[in-house]
């Protein structure tokens, strides 16, 4: 069992290291977009399913409460967390419909929504990026595989280019806490950096 435990702990490593050389840039990118929205009275929107929904609901908790600085609260939203707003869209009219009804309700213009998906293929979390993309909200997809129809479909995709779930969604908690510790460095620490 130790062997297992030490494959999949490489493994994890790898598929780590293998995201951040192909994807530096692109968090850095998220980054600046989310600092933007802040800085604007704009928030984050933050959708995914089955772990993805969990993902999401941590990182909206890492910015409205803290991550690692005591700082002000940031205005992150997980749409995954109303059961019944989820469950009266999911009745009255689709499960396709339960995030992107929610985007037609309170995302606005300058807006930043941010997509899990480890396939990159969830209907629901398709219409949620037509729907924001139609209302001028920047989406960004971190995603899994070869990025599914995702992948063309967000402004910025991020995409954990492995085939275990298990490894995708470890890689995607890590660029979450990613983004959580660039955006308090670019908003309550570079400026206050001696030069």
């Amino acid at each position: 069992m130790e062997k297992i435990i030490q494959e999949a702990l490489h493994e994890s490593i790898r598929a780590k290291e293998e995201f951040i050389s192909q994807n530096a840039a692109n968090l850095i990118l998220l980054t600046k977009k989310i600092v933007s929205a802040f800085n604007h009275d704009h928030k984050l929107m933050i959708c995914g399913n089955g772990g993805s929904a969990a993902d999401a609901q941590h990182l909206a908790a890492e910015f409205v409460n803290r991550f690692i600085l005591e700082r002000p609260p940031l205005p992150a939203l997980a749409l995954t967390t109303d059961t019944s707003i989820l469950t009266s869209i999911g009745n009255d009219y689709s499960f396709e419909e339960v995030f992107s009804k929610q985007i037609k309700a309170l995302g606005q213009e300058g807006d930043v929504l941010l997509v899990i998906s480890t396939s990159g293929n969830s209907a629901n979390i398709m219409a949620a990026v037509k729907t924001a993309r139609k209302q001028g909200i920047y989406a960004v997809g971190l995603l899994g595989n070869d990025g599914g129809k995702l992948a063309n479909m967000v402004d910025l995709a991020l995409t954990v280019r492995h085939s275990l779930t298990p490894r995708i969604q470890e890689v995607h908690i890590f660029c979450g806490h990613m983004v959580c510790q660039l955006v308090d460095y670019l908003l309550f620490q570079k400026n206050s950096e001696p030069e």
